[in-house]
């Protein structure tokens, strides 16, 4: 499992992993033990973790080099910061973690909620694991490749002839009643 396979859904707690895709949304199964499988609807705000960044003075950061980062810091010996540490204790914690990260934007809930997902993601994920592309993507791009190097071929006109014209529609008369 990857980053981008997992989502965050409004208003329902935990992280869940997409496990299929319907016309109107997706199908979601929980991280969890119970592994429970629910459909979104368009109307959900769903969040794909990979398409997640953080603010920074410079530019933006990735969820995934975050994750990394705070992975190698924990597995280092630092303590994930609760909730009632305090804000100045946790944002010093993040300062560890991503050190340009822009205080008047990231709100130390963002913090708290980044710390929840990684502890839910902890046994799941590699985080130092570089990510890998698809197989559909990378031959896709192949086919476009090649499809661009082919010169496309002019589409043929149909003649349309009076056998092969639609019908018309008959012609209403109106009668009197007598």
């Amino acid at each position: 499992m990857e980053l981008r396979d997992v989502v965050a859904i409004g208003g329902k707690p935990g992280l869940h992993k997409i496990v299929g895709r319907r016309n109107n949304g997706l199908i979601v199964e929980s991280i969890d033990d119970r592994k429970k499988r629910i459909p979104t609807s368009l109307t959900q705000k769903v969040s794909i973790l990979d398409d997640i960044s953080m603010y920074t003075y410079d530019d933006d950061v990735r969820l995934s080099e975050v994750f990394k980062n705070l992975d190698a810091q924990v597995k280092g010996g630092l303590e994930i910061p609760v909730k009632k540490d305090g804000g100045d204790a946790i944002r010093d914690f993040f300062r560890k973690v991503l050190p340009s990260f822009d205080e008047d934007q990231v709100y130390v809930s963002d913090i708290l909620k980044l710390c929840s997902w990684y502890k839910i993601l902890d046994g799941h994920i590699d985080f130092q694991a570089e990510p890998k592309e698809d197989e559909g993507e990378s031959a896709a791009t192949d086919d476009s490749k090649k499809k661009a190097a082919k010169p496309k071929a002019k589409p043929t006109q149909q003649k349309v002839s009076a056998k092969s014209a639609p019908a018309k529609a008959p012609k209403v008369t109106q009668r009197k009643m007598s």
